[in-house]
């Protein structure tokens, strides 16, 4: 394993200067995440319009958590040419995801960052070891894999790649904990991380179901919603079993596993749409038809429910640490 060139010094979001490369929807959100804790933070939009649109969308959030003076911690920069690298602790990645895109980035930072800045990629597709691959700073070279929207959804990933130094994810892991988050540490950086390992799992099963013609979409989203994904925001599948007693989900699963979906490949539902077009709101139809009616109200109750959830659980998270 490959050590960092220096030993990492991230602390305290309130002491550190982070820069997120790229300003898009989860750039935004990540720096939403950093300056309400008072993190110095800096991002990088080349784009001019979402550039002057990102301090007021920033702004707007912090102002609805109650964190309005984290807004002056942040700003905008056209390239990475403009930034003080001295001063940089973190980097967050997140351009799109093109795994060329992502290389040349990190290749580019190089020269840039300081020898003990931790340096981090939001992918979700894209293992670390891949885009560090031959890269000197690979030491310190993290995945920091965030759920949208990152600002609500308090779970962070922090991956390891084949030569991180665990010192660098022990570090990052505390920041991330003083900035409000919850961080896992995933020691192997297989596809799908942690998290949506477990997601695409369910789905296989799902949507397995969908084409067998024993579910319909409705019922199984009504099933995980009103059923056992109502439980999760209390416990997680391995607390469950210790509540419910771990022989008789043992008992279960031997009867049920010979039978789920093993299948390698995406079931026939979402083949077709993904290959006819029904992309999902985007596209105006899905599993389910949309609007841009429809659209807005799904949103505005997707978002209300999620905050409700966050307030539920906020006795359990981190607080915020500057």
């Amino acid at each position: 394993m490959q050590n960092p060139t220096a030993p990492v010094t991230l602390t305290r979001p309130g002491a550190a200067h982070a820069v997120v490369v790229g300003g898009g929807t989860m750039g935004a959100d990540v720096a939403v995440v950093l300056t309400r804790a008072l993190c110095r933070t800096t991002v990088v939009e080349p784009d001019a319009g979402r550039a002057a649109a990102l301090p007021v969308r920033v702004a707007e959030n912090l102002s609805a958590i109650g964190r309005a003076e984290g807004a002056t911690r942040l700003a905008v920069v056209a390239d990475l040419d403009a930034i003080d690298w001295s001063t940089v602790d973190l980097v967050i990645e997140c351009i799109p995801e093109r795994l060329e895109l992502k290389q040349q980035l990190f290749a580019d930072l190089v020269p840039r960052a300081r020898p003990d800045a931790v340096l981090t990629s939001n992918s979700s597709s894209f293992p670390i070891s891949a885009i560090g691959a031959g890269l000197p700073t690979r030491g310190r070279m993290l995945g920091l894999h965030f759920f949208m929207p990152a600002h609500l959804v308090p779970l962070v990933e922090v991956v390891m790649g084949a030569d991180s130094d665990e010192a660098c994810a022990d570090a990052l892991i505390a920041f991330m904990r003083r900035c409000a988050m919850v961080p896992v540490k995933v020691r192997q950086d297989l596809p799908g991380f942690l998290a949506n390992r477990l997601q695409h799992a369910l789905s296989r099963e799902a949507f397995s179901l969908i084409d067998r013609g024993i579910a319909s979409p409705e019922d199984v989203d009504a099933a995980v919603r009103f059923g056992f994904g109502f439980r999760f925001l209390a416990a997680g599948p391995v607390l469950q079993r210790d509540h419910a007693g771990i022989e008789v989900h043992a008992a279960a699963g031997a009867t049920m596993y010979p039978t789920f979906c093993n299948d390698d490949h995406p079931a026939r539902c979402l083949t077709e749409r993904a290959a006819d077009g029904r992309h999902g709101m985007k596209r105006g139809e899905g599993f389910y038809p949309w609007t841009p009616e429809t659209i807005a109200a799904e949103r505005a109750r997707y978002d209300r429910l999620l905050r409700a959830g966050l307030d539920l659980i906020a006795p359990e998270l981190p607080e915020i640490q500057p």
